[in-house]
């Protein structure tokens, strides 16, 4: 198991939280996504490491940026 914490930049509220959820989870692998909307903490559970590329995108689908 493998865990990840990410930075999201432009979320505004819980249905911004609910959009960022939904596509990081769509992540082959992904087992837990937990978001927190004041900060823009992105924590990603997976069953293996991650490629940034792949949670970049599924960010990215919601319409916020992933800092690097």
């Amino acid at each position: 198991m493998s865990t990840s914490t990410f930075t999201v930049t432009g979320m505004t509220c819980g249905h911004c939280v609910r959009s960022v959820t939904e596509e990081v989870s769509e992540i082959p692998g992904v087992l837990e996504v937990q978001v927190e909307l004041d900060t823009g903490r992105l924590t990603v559970t997976s069953s293996a490491p991650l490629e940034e590329s792949a949670v970049r995108g599924a960010v990215e689908e919601a319409g916020y940026q992933l800092v690097a």
